[in-house]
């Protein structure tokens, strides 16, 4: 049978994908792109905030309607149906199983019964199984290093942890997906070894917080260490890191990628605000003075990071004056990317009852005052790129042949702008070129290939 797959939301959604794809593989069935020929139609879909459920209510009606036509099958999972199951089933039946994101360890079971036709009843009944003894057929789902990679040839994520034990009061993930569990070191580098064997160049570690990785199973935070151990794979030419705390950023882990030229100086900081009483009404474990001093540290011991961070707007109780000090500060850091966005109202959480509730019309009135000053300052920061030349990872060429498209270590992919190189030498996929900027687009670059000793380290 025909499986078509759509992965909703974060990275870490997509990974456990890639996982449920190559269980689909694994055992006969044919991967396809195309929604409107699959006979079994699987979405993983996202929970996390209001325009990602809607999102994913959207996407699941929409391939509902392919049942009607050539799909026999209709599987979703992931962080939706964590927190909405039976709210799920009863209003859109049309979904053949919905599977939470804690039934993971008996995903394929379920499916199993599924596509054997042994479905409501049979299904219930594994759910009253002992749940050791399904754990035992199969090795669990959290272990399972097997993946197709759906982001090309040149990059894949590496998920190091699951869940989240911040407890922002925001924040659904740890109900959704419970307290960090981190990976083992060992688990960790046995799939960047497959990752390399495969031809991938580009290791970027994610979790939820990826500097607490390793507190709850090696008692301190383990990143530094995992890194260190990573860059001694000689295949990996970038090694970059995706959601680091302020908190647990430590002298250590700088120096760690200080020292290793494999690792990327990009540093994703999601600070969310930087007045103290907003911080501390949100639960989060750093503060102004504290934020402000980490960001003079990062740019005094590494003169070419790139600093990348998200911020909150109209949290519940957030005044004139708290949401005037986010935007000072952020005139005066001048980050090299950012990503806002408006408080949304989760259910479950700390956040959901809090007094005042900012209104909406306030919220989107921010939100647009941080996006103006951002694109001001990205403007700015990119225009010094001028002249400067950076390291590109190709990993495309434009319709018309006219640019090949690629990356510096400065861009992670999907999320920051790319760089446009002028088609003058036959280049391949995943090679690295020295480029000289000489342009600036919107969030792009454009540059010429500078010499002809291509190399391939930062």
């Amino acid at each position: 049978m025909k499986v078509g797959f759509i992965s909703l939301g974060c990275n870490k959604n997509l990974v456990d994908t890639e996982k449920t794809i190559a269980l689909f593989k694994n055992h006969g069935y044919e991967i396809i792109n195309d929604a409107q020929k699959a006979e079994i139609i699987v979405i993983n879909t996202c929970g996390f905030i209001e325009s990602a459920k809607q999102e994913a209510i959207n996407t699941i009606l929409e391939m509902a309607e392919y049942k009607k036509q050539n799909c026999k099958y209709l599987i979703v999972m992931g962080c939706l149906v964590e927190r909405y199951k039976p709210e799920l089933e009863k209003a859109i039946p049309e979904v053949d199983l919905y599977i939470k994101y804690s039934e993971y360890n008996q995903l394929w079971q379920k499916i199993e019964m599924l596509l054997n036709d042994l479905k409501n009843r049979n299904i219930k009944k594994l759910e009253q199984n002992n749940k050791a003894n399904l754990e035992n057929k199969v090795e669990t789902f959290d272990k399972l290093i097997d993946r197709v990679i759906t982001t090309g040839t040149n990059y894949a994520y590496l998920k190091i942890a699951d869940g989240c034990s911040n407890y922002c009061t925001y924040c659904a993930i740890p109900g959704i997906r419970g307290p960090l569990k981190s990976r083992t070191i060992e688990s960790i580098l046995k799939e960047a070894h497959k990752l390399v064997e495969k031809g991938y160049k580009e290791i970027i570690l994610t979790a939820q917080d990826t500097t607490k990785y390793g507190i709850d199973n090696y008692g301190k935070p383990m990143l530094s260490e995992l890194m260190e151990k990573l860059c001694q794979i000689p295949e990996i030419k970038w090694i970059r890191f995706l959601y680091a705390y302020p908190e647990t950023i430590t002298d250590e882990l700088i120096n760690t990628v200080k020292k290793h030229p494999q690792i990327c100086p990009y540093f994703d900081i999601p600070i969310q605000h930087i007045s103290d009483t907003v911080l501390k009404r949100m639960n989060r474990h750093s503060n102004g003075e504290s934020i402000r001093k980490l960001i003079i540290k990062l740019r005094k011991e590494l003169p070419n990071v790139i600093l990348r961070t998200t911020v909150m707007v109209g949290f519940p109780g957030e005044t004139k004056e708290e949401f005037q000090e986010l935007y000072n500060f952020l005139q005066e850091a001048k980050f090299d990317k950012l990503g806002a966005f408006m408080y949304s109202k989760e259910e479950g959480t700390p956040a959901e009852k809090m007094k005042p509730q900012v209104h909406g019309q306030t919220k989107k009135s921010r939100y647009n005052q941080i996006m103006r000053l951002q694109q001001e300052i990205s403007r700015k920061n990119l225009q010094e790129k001028i002249g400067k030349t950076y390291l590109i990872m190709i990993e495309g060429i434009t319709r018309n042949s006219k640019y090949y498209v690629g990356r510096s270590y400065m861009d992670t992919p999907e999320i920051d702008g790319v760089v446009y190189i002028e088609n003058t030498k036959n280049l391949q996929i995943g090679e690295f070129v020295n480029c000289e900027i000489t342009a600036v687009k919107d969030y792009d670059l454009i540059g010429k290939i500078k010499n002809e000793n291509n190399y391939n380290s930062n």
